[in-house]
């Protein structure tokens, strides 16, 4: 194998791998299985929930590996290989704060669940799009697990109505980015889907030259930037693109499917 043959792909979900439906192409199974047998490891990486990410890829769950929580909670095969929690005393500090933001809606992600206390009705059911187990609380100071992401929905924009207060609090200790229109997330400072992709580099013994990834939005940056192979969809926020090296067509058209079945065909 060259030493520039992708051995590891990986591709976010929300208007990348996914059509602006949330849907999965049906052919992406078939995809899936002839990368497996040209031993190429193929990696969900997702700002959405671990459990969220497993009820997609049910079929092939056990096969594949999940880069979760924007690079937070990583699992290959079953087996946690990698995670990067925040502590307990900045997580409270972040929640005090997002509270004070008008139309904030807040979820707490641990390694167990997520967590939410807002009683309002259509943020519950964006935020069942993502967190699959998901629990109703009734302080989520009073939450006990192991925190690896806060994240933050605002149906105005959180660009506009979140990251300007949370960024000024945050964003020199935490990593704060906006990872969809109406979603933020904060980390630790380390935290990315390219860390978790050079962890893995590491571990797996693959090289930047070996690997490949899809994005489309700002909490795509740094996995983008951690791989040779680096797309950005069509449709992808026009400050992202810049970080790319190569274009796929657009969620809509199943962009990265189509680029998939070309290095199959070329390898």
């Amino acid at each position: 194998m060259s030493d520039n043959q992708v051995k590891f792909i990986a591709a976010d979900m929300d208007g990348t791998l996914l059509n602006e439906h949330g849907q999965l192409d049906p052919e992406f199974f078939d995809v899936f299985s002839k990368l497996e047998q040209k031993g190429i490891i193929f990696a969900a990486a997702s700002g959405r929930q671990y459990y969220s990410l497993l009820d997609t890829f049910d079929a092939i769950k056990d096969r594949m590996m999940f880069v979760a929580e924007n690079g937070t909670f990583v699992i290959h095969k079953g087996e946690e290989l990698y995670s990067n929690p925040i502590d307990k005393p900045s997580v409270i500090a972040i929640i005090k704060e997002a509270r004070k933001i008008p139309n904030a809606h807040i979820v707490l992600c641990g390694k167990r669940s997520a967590y939410i206390e807002t009683q309002d009705q259509k943020a519950n059911t964006e935020v069942q799009n993502y967190y699959h187990r998901c629990e109703l609380v009734d302080d989520l100071l009073n939450v006990d697990d192991e925190f690896i992401k806060i994240a933050l929905c605002h149906f105005e924009g959180t660009e506009e109505h979140v990251f300007p207060a949370i960024n000024q609090q945050f964003g020199e200790t935490h990593k704060v980015v906006v990872s969809a229109k109406i979603w933020l997330d904060v980390m630790d400072a380390s935290a990315s889907k390219g860390a978790a992709i050079k962890e893995l580099q590491k571990r797996l013994g693959f090289s930047y030259e070996q690997t490949m990834s899809f994005g489309d939005y700002f909490n795509d940056v740094e996995m983008l930037e951690q791989s040779y192979h680096s797309y950005a969809v069509e449709n992808a926020h026009p400050g992202v693109k810049q970080y790319a090296r190569f274009r796929a067509p657009s969620n809509k058209e199943s962009g990265v499917i189509q680029v998939l079945k070309q290095l199959i065909d070329a390898s």
